[in-house]
């Protein structure tokens, strides 16, 4: 019985698998001809989470090949019974570990791929109290909503973002900050999401600057004068839903007669391939470097190549871009992702002498329609 119910194990594993397998070639082959581009993200995503998975079970296999082939050259040089005694293996074999093992944590992420797909819109509110200082009396206390990277052309499900949206005006924050992406690529992706992002508002106000998907630089156009226009257009978009979108340039908060300095710029990336399009010099203009300085900037990097060594007087910096790559490992005494291979920092609070960074998770999703581990964000800041 013990027998037959292995072989039906193994049977039905060995079906499923080919059956991925077909389905994942089927996938990329049939890729071309999908139009409809929310479904496009979905079959994409589960054929680049097969392959991901297939590489992680090779990888296995591979060391199993190695372990094989050491023992097989140990054995022609050393005695036949040191040969007998290297190959002796008690218990589970050690290929039949190593393959199991290489199975199981291969299935484990392309499972976790597909269940990923039903967190995209589990926004996390995360409340973190933000030491600065010199922070004028008036403004300890004072709370900040900050959200990032929007991607509204990957958006499909309004009711769940609308429950995004009320999660962020229930916190009564006197300021809300976003940090870019707004869309993928084109201005008409807020068409249908101008009207529901436009419910926020804060006693302060709400700001806004550009990321590095917001210039269109992604995407063909038919003339230079077509990208311009999308970009006019998209800063109308930050108008219409009362967001003040700062370009390279400077406002201030006022609260019980103190103050502090909002500074804005366009994305600049210390990685070769995004633009720099931002300006801290110009934005800078006229801010008096003993005020509090919050700073707008959409990537991170931007933090340790250009902010901690040229302009100390910057307190606080806000980010996004990474996602934490929608992808990792985070609990109170652990946090990992792939994406720390890229971007020292690409989540939560850092600190550097006197001058702090924080990177939102994201609020949208681009790329695969989901969330393992890192789920979306919505930080509530308070300036202490």
């Amino acid at each position: 019985m013990l027998n037959g119910a292995s072989v039906g194990i193994k049977t039905a594993v060995t079906y499923g698998y080919w059956f991925l397998c077909i389905a994942s070639l089927g996938a990329f082959l049939l890729f071309p001809f999908i139009v409809n581009p929310y479904f496009r993200q979905y079959i994409f995503s589960i054929g680049i989470g097969w392959v991901i998975a297939q590489i992680t079970l090779v990888l296995f296999f591979l060391v199993d090949d190695v372990r094989r082939g050491a023992f097989w050259a140990i054995g022609q040089v050393a005695s036949t019974a040191g040969a007998k005694f290297m190959n002796t293996e008690q218990g589970i074999p050690r290929s039949a570990f190593l393959n199991w093992l290489g199975v199981g944590i291969s299935s484990s992420l392309f499972f976790s791929l597909l269940y990923g797909f039903g967190n995209k819109y589990k926004y996390q509110l995360l409340h973190k109290k933000v030491a600065i200082k010199n922070l004028p009396a008036a403004f300890k206390g004072f709370k900040i909503i900050h959200i990032s990277d929007i991607h509204s052309g990957s958006l499909k499900e309004k009711e769940a973002v609308q429950k995004g949206i009320d999660l962020i005006q229930k916190q009564g924050a006197d300021l809300i900050l976003f940090t870019g992406d707004l869309v993928n690529d084109k201005a008409t992706e807020m068409q249908d999401w101008a009207p529901i992002f436009g419910q926020l508002s804060a006693p302060k106000g709400v700001f806004s600057t550009l990321g590095n998907h917001d210039y269109g630089d992604y995407v063909q156009w038919d003339s230079k004068e077509a990208k311009v226009a999308n970009l006019e257009a998209l800063k109308a978009v930050h108008a219409s839903m009362g967001w003040k979108l700062l370009m390279n340039e400077n406002v201030t908060i006022e609260k019980g007669g103190a103050k502090i300095k909002l500074v804005g710029i366009e994305n600049w990336g210390a990685k070769a391939r995004f633009p720099k399009y931002g300006q801290l010099n110009k934005a800078l203009d006229g801010v008096d470097p003993k005020d509090v300085i919050i700073l707008l900037s959409h990537d991170p990097s931007h933090w340790e190549a250009q902010v901690i060594p040229e302009f100390p007087q910057v307190d606080l910096m806000l980010s996004g871009h990474t996602h934490g790559m929608q992808f990792g490992l985070e609990n109170p005494y652990f946090k990992w992702s792939p994406v720390q291979w890229v971007y020292k920092q690409w989540a939560g609070l850092y600190q550097q002498g006197e001058q702090k960074l924080y990177v939102n998770r994201g609020f949208g999703f681009l790329g695969y329609p989901g969330r393992v581990g890192i789920m979306p964000e919505i930080t509530l800041l308070e300036l202490v």
